[in-house]
């Protein structure tokens, strides 16, 4: 077991410790839920969930709420900025913060660094501690920034029992996935709803992890062009909403019969896992498998996922 499973297995107890809400959204103010690389995809769940709660929420990226902030948010717009880092010294989330800051924008940083550029440029911050040998590949951070924004949103839910289910779910997965990625090369990620930011996550774990090509799409939008793609290459991981549970499974049929190998978490697939009715905790709960799923594709291609080709731990730019 590499450094990075180690991180994924061990996760768990970091969420029981960052369980408690720091601070609150408010009725009333408008949020911009700023991240980059997999911060971001944490922000367009933790918008996603925002707006069900009753924000108003819209996820951006670092650069572009630094330099096109008016095509996020109208200029009349004065929104609180919710800034999502693992480090706090991504140079494009920094800037980002300091711009806000500069505007007159309040803004709250959440971060796993307590001692980072992030913390000292937010108007306050919230940290949670992550697994001290996590390195490049973004893990149980990712777990723990969604965590942190699920808190700040609002959603009281039970820890404990999220990470128990979340661990049953990620070594069932774990056990059954066997041999199903033989022969497979085209990764599909589909979620709708907070799920979407988790399927454009899951496949970005898998691409830096497995050096594999992936594309993650709201489902039923699959069938506007992309499923022109599926064959008996493709493996697609179907992130089931409950609200559209039934149109969502038609998809997966569809997909099955052109020769995909389906995953459900939460509905029908080739394989297929039970999740929590909750859809706004149903992303923090499959994370930890889809990470594991990244995993067993870079062991299955000889690829040590804690050397990832062309990363580094944080981005720095002039």
């Amino acid at each position: 077991m590499n450094a990075t499973e180690r991180v994924i297995r061990e996760q768990f107890d970091f969420w029981r410790r960052a369980a408690k809400a720091q601070f609150t959204a408010e009725a009333g103010k408008s949020y911009a839920v700023v991240g980059c690389g997999t911060s971001v995809h944490v922000s367009k769940t933790v918008a996603a969930i925002m707006c069900h709660q009753g924000f108003d929420a819209r996820p951006v990226t670092g650069n572009e709420w630094t330099r096109r902030p008016h095509d996020a948010m109208a200029a009349s717009i004065k929104p609180d900025v919710l800034a999502f880092s693992r480090s706090g010294e991504s140079s494009e989330l920094v800037r980002a913060a300091i711009a806000s800051r500069k505007a007159g924008l309040h803004v709250t940083g959440f971060t796993c660094t307590i001692d980072s550029s992030l913390a000292r440029e937010s108007s306050r911050f919230v940290h949670a501690q992550t697994h001290a040998e996590e390195d490049i590949v973004m893990t149980s951070a990712a777990s723990l920034l969604l965590l942190m924004g699920m808190r700040f949103a609002g959603l009281n839910f039970d820890i404990d029992a999220a990470a128990k289910t979340a661990e049953a779910t990620m070594n069932s997965f774990d056990a059954k996935l066997g041999k199903a990625l033989d022969g497979r090369s085209h990764y599909v990620f589909l979620g709708g709803g907070p799920l979407y930011g988790i399927a454009c996550e899951a496949g970005l774990k898998l691409q830096e992890m497995s050096l594999s090509q992936t594309e993650a799409h709201h489902p039923l939008e699959y069938r506007h062009g992309p499923v022109s793609l599926i064959d008996k290459s493709s493996f697609v991981v179907m992130l089931y909403h409950p609200d559209t549970l039934a149109e969502e499974s038609l998809l997966t049929e569809e997909l099955r019969a052109k020769g995909a190998f389906v995953v459900g978490f939460g509905g029908p697939g080739d394989l297929s896992f039970d999740l929590p009715a909750d859809p706004l905790t149903r992303g923090l709960i499959v994370l930890p498998a889809l990470q594991i799923l990244g995993e067993r594709r870079a062991q299955a291609r000889g690829i040590d996922s804690a050397v990832p080709r062309h990363l580094t731990k944080v981005v720095r730019t002039a």
